[in-house]
């Protein structure tokens, strides 16, 4: 389905299954799509909700520096999640999207049964100093997608030897990156850039709102992210770690039944609510 946005954003919607809510949030430069190989499995056990965030694949891409925050993207979560009739709902966010997810907890905690942070954070991101992500943004925002081509070109700090072997192995995944890297706008690519960049140290609060099991999810090749998400799990009591082997920023694709089986397991320690 496509839902429209309280500012008029039109985002595309995707929902399977029947059970308890689970909303899953795709990251930076992503798509719902990056989910698509487990939604079958998970939607025999819950109403699987997957969207393209504003910006990205078949959603509206606002020209408007200003449309693009992490407030903002928490925001659409929360309408995507209404739209789907989903008073409660358990919720993974993929990096990015992870950083949308502790805002939705922010906000409307009573409302998460269970977080899932996937290669995320609770607050900036060890090793990306803000003023080199500030650059690239300018790159989006002055030479659109073919400056941020050229740019990915001479450097990608989230290329992992996993990374790199899927585009070698799996038949048609370049594609499919190159498909997303299609289909996403540059003013959104820079506005997240700055946005993550900018963002703010959230460990205590979430700490302090969080009433539902958080698991930690992340590969081990993914260095920056690995480290923000054991201080994640250090900082927050109760919390569950599970390092990926084998794995990189998305670990979904990389070790894909290491990943299902880490979700599944923890998924099913949640008592249902009704939706």
């Amino acid at each position: 389905m496509r839902i429209t946005t309280d500012d008029g954003v039109g985002l595309e919607v995707e929902v399977a299954g029947t059970g308890p809510g689970l909303l899953l949030l795709h990251g930076h430069g992503g798509a719902k799509e990056d989910f698509a190989d487990h939604v079958p499995a998970l939607a025999r056990d819950h109403t699987v909700v997957v969207f393209d965030h504003r910006g990205h694949g078949a959603s509206d891409k606002p020209d408007a520096r200003e449309a693009y925050s992490l407030e903002r993207l928490a925001t659409d979560t929360l309408e995507v999640a209404d739209a789907a009739g989903l008073d409660n709902f358990r919720l993974l966010g993929h990096s990015m999207g992870g950083m949308a997810a502790r805002k939705v907890v922010l906000r409307a905690s009573e409302r998460v049964d269970a977080l899932v942070m996937m290669d995320s954070c609770a607050a900036p991101i060890p090793g990306f100093p803000a003023d080199l992500m500030e650059a690239g943004a300018e790159v989006a925002f002055t030479r659109g997608k073919v400056g941020l081509k050229e740019l990915f070109d001479f450097v990608s700090p989230l290329d992992t030897p996993a990374y790199l072997e899927m585009l070698e192995t799996r038949p048609g995944y370049k594609e499919f990156t190159e498909k997303k890297f299609a289909d996403y706008s540059a003013t959104m690519w820079g506005a997240m850039a700055v946005a993550m960049a900018r963002q703010s140290d959230d460990m205590a609060a979430l700490a302090r709102e969080l009433r539902a099991p958080l698991l930690i999810l992340v590969g081990e090749q993914d260095e920056p992210f690995l480290i923000a998400s054991r201080i994640m799990h250090d900082a927050i009591a109760g919390s569950e770690l599970v390092v990926i082997p084998d794995a990189g920023h998305s670990p979904q694709f990389e070790n894909p039944q290491a990943w299902i089986t880490a979700l599944t397991r923890f998924l099913a320690t949640i008592p249902a609510k009704a939706r």
